[in-house]
């Protein structure tokens, strides 16, 4: 029974975390308890066991006396993550060619064939997942307990406001899907070769490659701003 609890909350996680991810479940969103729990089989204790990590890993916002909610995505966190953004893929990835495992290079391969197979025949929705484990991936191989944290609430809004780099647009689009997985590859080769001064380097090309897209989509007009710059105010 203890097994099957298990199973059906991780399944609650699981779904909860696509869904958000993949904006199923929007920014703001209040989660219905009771239509939960029918639907998996758990009771009010287990769901909010679930609540309360996906809290901690920032999909969810808790409040007192009233439902559980999706974390917001608001101007102030747009502004955080166009901030912070690079910095921390900067980071992350050096530090991810100085401490990867054989076995986690195993995986981050894995989760690159993933995402080229997605390329080829997925949805937008697989394609946004597929590159938000390869990355994932990247934060485990850094071992850094400061810094994960933040690089995996960052990959969760990336995912979310990057929805649409990864829906057919295009030739231009498939381009920039096309070396999107052409740096992955490259930030493998960087990782193995222990080389983290590249892996930095990658990690500002990639940044730059999404996040010129991203704006496309975020404001009326792409504006040119710094790395690591956030968007700057229209006029009054």
């Amino acid at each position: 029974m203890k097994d099957d609890a298990k199973s059906r909350k991780d399944r609650l996680r699981d779904h909860l975390k696509v869904s958000i991810l993949t904006l199923s479940l929007r920014p703001g969103a209040d989660l219905d308890e009771a239509d939960l729990s029918d639907a998996f089989g758990l009771s009010r204790t287990p769901l909010r066991e679930v609540f309360r990590q996906l809290a901690g890993e920032g999909y969810l916002d808790l409040r007192t006396n009233r439902s559980a909610r999706v974390s917001e995505m608001s101007y102030t966190t747009l502004r955080d993550f166009f901030l912070a953004a690079p910095m921390i893929y900067g980071a992350i990835l050096r530090l991810a060619a100085l401490n990867a495992t054989p076995a986690q290079i195993a995986d981050l391969k894995a989760a690159q064939e993933t995402f080229k197979a997605a390329l080829r025949s997925g949805s937008g929705a697989d394609r946004a997942l597929a590159n938000n484990r390869f990355h994932e991936v990247t934060g485990e191989m850094s071992g850094n307990v400061y810094l994960l944290p933040s690089f995996n609430r960052l990959l969760i809004d990336h995912a979310r406001i990057g929805m649409t780099f990864y829906r057919p647009q295009g030739a231009q689009m498939s381009e920039n899907l096309s070396v999107a997985s052409q740096q992955h590859e490259a930030i493998i080769a960087a990782i193995e070769a222990r080389d983290d001064a590249a892996a930095a380097q990658l990690a500002e090309d990639h940044w730059n490659l999404s996040r010129d897209q991203i704006e496309l989509f975020v404001m009326p007009d792409a504006l040119d701003v710094p790395m690591g710059a956030p968007p700057r105010s229209k006029p009054a």
